[in-house]
């Protein structure tokens, strides 16, 4: 079984791509991120048309997430991240989803950015990554095979970077934002790309501007978490960098695991 995770950057402004990936790698499931798009004018039938279906969580013009997989229908299980406290302000963002395919739960994420930093941004990223690990951890109780995937705005290590200086004032390299993750790592979930690629090195994002892609200058921030009843069945994981090269491209490539029967 095969799980990815894409930030499409757009999924209109994408879908020839996304529809070119999909046919080509044909993932059971696939998570995207920044759809960009309200939930009326979502194109579930293209999707169909070539045998996905889908559900979404859509935004008029901002973040937006969907999962899609091939052949069965996700059964949703969560939509959005639940307050921690009663006294926590209401969060309309459309950044979480959650289903269950063939007996895997999957939760689609996109983390807030989080710049600039230090200012409300920040704060707000923060605060989202406290309510996502509280969110892991009643996953974490259900002891089923869960993968957590997306776009976590986090590069966790100097060489999951081209240049540590050049990011390090940015709010994806600050240490709160590692230490965040590093406790989702804490709580026992396993970094599938890390696991297959531990000297680092391996990039899912290039930037469109200043030659970022034709340079390589780019970085890691796409990630796949999975619970111990998945990390034991992992078996491969990797970018498909070659998508970011193609015409009209998303800045980000996507990224998938494999995990036994």
């Amino acid at each position: 079984m095969k799980i990815a995770s894409f930030n499409i950057n757009g999924v209109k402004a994408r879908l020839p791509r996304l529809l070119e990936w999909l046919v080509e790698t044909r993932p059971k499931v696939a998570c995207l991120q920044e759809v960009k798009s309200q939930d009326e004018g979502f194109p579930a039938e293209e999707f169909e048309k070539i045998g996905y279906h889908a559900i979404w969580h859509g935004q008029k013009s901002f973040n937006g997430v969907a999962i899609l997989a091939d052949g069965v229908k996700p059964i949703e299980t969560r939509r959005g991240l639940p307050k921690l406290n009663d006294s926590d302000p209401d969060d309309d963002h459309a950044r979480y989803l959650e289903a269950e395919v063939d007996g895997v739960r999957v939760a689609c994420i996109y983390l807030p950015n989080g710049n600039p930093q230090p200012g409300p941004k920040f704060d707000y990223k923060l605060a989202w990554m406290e309510r996502l690990r509280a969110r892991m951890r009643e996953l974490w109780a259900l002891e089923v095979p869960c993968a957590v995937v997306g776009d976590y705005n986090v590069i966790p290590h100097d060489n999951d970077v081209w240049a540590p200086k050049a990011m390090a004032d940015d709010a994806l390299m600050q240490p709160a934002s590692r230490d965040a993750y590093m406790r989702l790592l804490g709580d026992g979930w396993t970094d599938a790309l890390r696991t297959m690629n531990p000297r680092g090195g391996v990039w899912t994002y290039w930037d469109y501007q200043a030659g970022a892609w034709q340079r390589d200058h780019g970085f890691r921030i796409d990630h796949m978490l999975l619970s111990p009843e998945l990390a034991d069945r992992l078996v491969a994981a990797g970018v498909d960098k070659d998508y970011r090269g193609r015409e009209k491209a998303s800045d980000h490539a996507p990224v998938w695991f494999e995990i036994s029967a």
